[in-house]
């Protein structure tokens, strides 16, 4: 057998060819034995051809062509914000869609949480929350300088630093940050980037405290975007790499998650921010107060510090070499809160937080040249912990030995395969979901019963068809309960 990032390659059809030929009628013929071991070691050689195909390139030690990962959150933003899904948006995203002409635009993504904290565990770990245990946002700033996510997981960049990768975070950790859970310490190389959550964007203020740093210790570049803060140190961490190959680079924006007021000084307003340029980019000053129009800007800043990184790579002739992947951690919020949850997720329902379409399924775009092909579409549903699998499989990273969620998912993106699997299992607070196939169950409390959709006819979950397909509905319940049965 042959471990091949997850998949299992059996030999047994390439056994040598079998002979019942006695040893003394071929000591007879001499002809007749030379025979024999000339198809014998050609045999031989067949069989070690067969294995070097079988192990990717990536796996061989001295392949200078490992492929550089790139791998890109945005915190919050909506199914709809952008035009690729949405084409009524107003938002400008140039860049954006760029990176989909380059590759493949995903309509049937799920972050594996509907939250930021838990998303992320899910991301880096490759397996839900029930089997990870962080199953909640860590609360404020005792939770997030707390341990957060148990350090006996086993993340991304751990199993790629292995591989001979090196390996940097730029952005919003989220997952704790007491000694022994920040990002060098967990696998990464390099880190500069926020320990907690939403941050203000030019302080770096996050409930009073200033929250970045670089590796342990703290950086201070007040007055710096956080959108740009985050892409320079990424754009830098490729640059000194690149002629190092290979690289991971895990970028994950804080942009566009919402202002928080606890960020603000004394008679600071509580709103969106932006460079003035990503205003000029609307026609409107950087003093506009209409809070929608400020959140379109905040998303187009985001936008230009991605194709900064683009570009760069671009200039360093890095990006055929390169797969990326971009999505947003969870669905944009839609709590009522007024100046607050301006994100759209149309036409999916409801937002973060919750189980529903719109907190979960979630914009990702991914490019691979030469692998993934230009300018396509994938229709298929997989999710976050198949990024963990895939990554091995392109790399010849050594898995974690522990139940994982994923799937190798370059067969769905390149168009190869259908998604494989069998059903998603998704929970958050009271709220629970199953999908499989089409079909998905959904509940807002253990105490309601499940109600049924149909996502092929009916993607906004409008139509409950739990009295009408009750079969189909206990199907899905059954296979929930098998995901529990697991845990």
């Amino acid at each position: 057998m042959i471990r091949d990032g997850n998949q299992t390659l059996n030999m047994r059809h390439v056994s040598m060819e079998h002979d019942d030929r006695s040893d003394e009628s071929k000591e007879s013929n001499p002809y007749l034995a030379l025979n024999v071991a000339c198809r014998r070691f050609c045999m031989f050689i067949l069989t070690a051809l067969w294995v070097t195909q079988a192990i990717p390139l990536a796996a061989k030690e001295d392949d200078t062509t490992r492929p550089n990962i790139l791998l890109m959150t945005v915190d919050n933003l909506g199914y709809g914000d952008l035009q690729l899904y949405n084409p009524g948006s107003k938002i400008l995203t140039p860049n954006l869609e760029k990176l989909a002409s380059r590759g493949v635009r995903l309509t049937q993504f799920y972050t594996a949480s509907p939250t930021c904290t838990v998303s992320r565990a899910c991301l880096l770990t490759g397996r839900i929350a029930n089997r990870h245990g962080l199953v909640n946002q860590l609360p404020g700033l005792e939770g997030n300088y707390g341990v957060g996510l148990n350090p006996d997981e086993i993340l991304i960049p751990q199993i790629l630093e292995s591989a001979g990768y090196r390996t940097g975070c730029f952005g919003k950790w989220n997952i704790g940050f007491a000694k022994g859970s920040r990002p060098t310490e967990r696998g990464f190389d390099e880190f500069v980037g926020n320990a907690s959550g939403n941050i203000d964007y030019y302080r770096h203020v996050y409930n009073g405290k200033h929250d970045v740093y670089r590796g342990t210790k703290e950086y201070h570049a007040t007055g710096t975007y956080s959108s740009d803060l985050f892409a320079d140190a990424a754009i830098d961490f490729i640059t000194r790499h690149e002629s190092q190959q290979p690289w991971f680079c895990y970028l994950p924006f804080n942009a566009p998650h919402s202002p928080n007021r606890k960020n603000k000084l004394p008679g600071q307003p509580n709103q969106w921010q932006a460079p003035a340029d990503a205003f000029e980019r609307y026609g409107m000053s950087p003093d506009e107060l209409d809070p929608n129009l400020r959140y379109m800007a905040t998303v187009t800043a985001l936008d230009d510090a991605i194709g900064r990184v683009l570009d760069c790579l671009d200039e360093l002739n890095a990006t055929d070499n390169t797969f990326i992947f971009c999505f947003s951690d969870n669905g944009a919020f839609r709590l009522n809160r007024e100046g607050i949850d301006m994100g759209s997720n149309e036409p999916l329902r409801s937002g973060g937080v919750t189980c529903w379409e719109g907190g979960l399924r979630v914009p990702a775009i991914a490019s691979f040249p030469g692998v993934i092909p230009a300018k396509s579409v994938v229709d298929q549903p997989f999710w976050s912990p198949d990024l963990m699998i895939t990554y091995a499989k392109l790399t010849g990273a050594k898995l974690p030995d522990k139940p994982l969620d994923g799937k190798d998912a370059l067969p769905i993106l390149t168009g190869a395969s259908k998604s494989k699997h069998r059903s998603f299992y998704f929970t958050f607070r009271k709220h629970a979901a199953l999908r499989m196939g089409y079909w998905k169950i959904v509940r807002t409390n253990p105490k309601e019963d499940w109600q049924l959709f149909d996502l092929q006819s009916d993607p906004s979950e409008t139509k409950d068809l739990s009295s009408t397909h009750a079969q189909k509905r206990d199907s899905l319940t059954r296979e929930f309960a098998t995901w529990q049965a697991d845990f």
